[in-house]
Order: C-alpha cells, then sequence, then structure tokens
C-alpha cells in the first residue's frame, strides 16, 4: 500500500511532520506557494489569515498533482482564521481524490480546528480528520499520529 503526504508549511509544523512520516513509509511532497508570504509575524498572520478566510487558492510552483499509485493520502495543513491556507485550497482543487483513502492533518497554534473540520466534513464524507497543537513545539500532540 503505497501512502503520501501532500503539505503546506510556513512555520516548519510541516517539515517537522514530513520528516516522520517519511521515516513511516509515506512518499513526501511539499506544496510551495508562489506568493510570498510577508516577513513580519504579525503581517503574515493577517495576510494569510485574510486570504484564508476568503477561500482563495494559491499559485503553486512544480505541484505534481499525480496521486495515481497512491491507495492513502494524508494531506498535512496549518489552519489559519479557521480555514485551509490558499496552497492547500489549490492542492483540493487540482487532485484528484476520489477512490482514496484521506486523512488530514492539521497544525495549528491553537489545535482546534472546527471550521476547518466541518469543511472536511462537507468536501470528504469518509475522510479522518487529526488536529494536532504545533507538534513542533508540542512534541506530546505526536502520539495523535502513531496509527498514520
Amino acid at each position: 500500500m503505497k501512502k503520501l503526504f501532500i503539505y503546506y508549511s510556513l512555520t516548519g509544523n510541516g517539515d517537522y511532520l514530513a520528516k516522520l512520516l517519511q521515516e513511516k513509509g509515506y512518499d513526501v511532497r511539499k506544496v510551495i506557494e508562489k506568493k510570498k508570504m510577508p516577513k513580519s509575524f504579525f503581517f503574515m498572520i493577517l495576510a494569510g489569515g485574510f486570504r484564508a478566510g476568503m477561500k482563495l487558492k494559491g499559485k503553486l510552483i512544480d505541484y505534481n498533482n499525480n496521486v495515481e499509485e497512491y491507495d492513502e493520502i494524508v494531506i498535512g495543513s496549518p489552519v489559519w482564521n479557521g480555514q485551509f491556507p490558499p496552497a492547500i485550497n489549490s492542492v483540493l482543487a487540482q487532485t484528484n481524490l476520489k477512490e482514496k483513502k484521506i486523512t488530514f492533518l492539521f497544525y495549528s497554534g491553537s489545535g482546534d480546528t472546527p471550521k476547518a473540520i466541518k469543511r472536511i466534513d462537507k468536501l470528504f464524507k469518509d475522510a479522518k480528520v487529526i488536529s494536532t497543537k504545533e507538534p513542533k513545539k508540542h512534541p506530546e500532540e505526536l502520539e495523535k499520529i502513531k496509527d498514520l
């Protein structure tokens, strides 16, 4: 059974999880958005939260949307303003996830992701959702992904 982790990371939490999942046998694809985020944390949150709240899509750099050979796909995403960042909105729009076992792995500052979970429930009825609180800062959160 081939497994793939597609993820976006701005603060390093996704990169941290990617390394761990790669050690568990997952292939890894990092999503990189063409539009650069502001360097200031305050403006980063402001810009990212606005774009996420508007459910905008981002232009991706060299994204490979071919997932045909994979049985299981985990999509890793931060949660901004309760929503997915534009890069993940693009992944969802460009990738055929039908007939795949899908898990969404969220990493957020609070660990609380009800709006994002509600959206997943509408888009992917059978998807599993795991919400974590900044696993890079809170390694105890890794217990939640032990069964991946």
